[in-house]
């Protein structure tokens, strides 16, 4: 496994939209690995997509264990996930790691279902809300080109210098 280099704001190519995954084989396998260590080595790192290490699919990971505990799905590699549904919409602070020096608050749904494959292409729904559905909400934008700096409430008041990684 290999920790990936992370492409920051305002590189260009994290505007790109992601194309579907089509093979489900040793080599997504492997990149999925490498994309779970660069996650978990990135300060605060509770969530990662793809286009962030400029590989330009549909896959989506995330982890909010180290914020929530075991309050929460646990680890996830989402593969060509979907919003299905949406309820409610609350604004939180939001960081980024293709973004390291700013937090913002974001509207985002506080409860949503997604569907997505795994990593042998099987189906499956999942229900989220809070903290994970805000975590899964960010890196399903990576897939269509967008970050959080993107859905700010205000750029003008809100949007944070970050003082340190937590």
């Amino acid at each position: 496994m290999a920790v990936l280099p992370i492409l920051t704001y305002p590189d260009e190519r994290l505007k790109q939209v992601s194309a579907p995954v089509a093979r489900f084989d040793d080599a997504l396998a492997a990149f999925v690995a490498d994309l779970t260590e660069t996650m978990y080595a990135g300060p605060g790192g509770v969530g990662i997509a793809a286009p962030q290490v400029g590989r330009f699919e549909r896959i989506v990971l995330v982890d909010v264990r180290p914020k929530l505990g075991e309050r929460c799905h646990g680890f996830l590699t989402l593969i060509n996930p979907e919003l299905a549904e949406w309820e409610g919409m609350a604004v939180g602070r939001e960081g980024c790691m293709s973004v390291p020096d700013f937090t913002g608050n974001v509207i985002r749904a506080e409860r949503i279902v997604v569907q997505a494959q795994d990593l042998q292409g099987a189906e499956h729904a999942f229900e989220f809300e809070g903290f994970e559905a805000r975590a899964v909400q960010h890196e399903m934008d990576h897939l269509d080109g967008l970050l959080f700096l993107d859905r700010l409430v205000s750029r003008k008041t809100d949007l944070f210098r970050r003082k340190r990684y937590k």
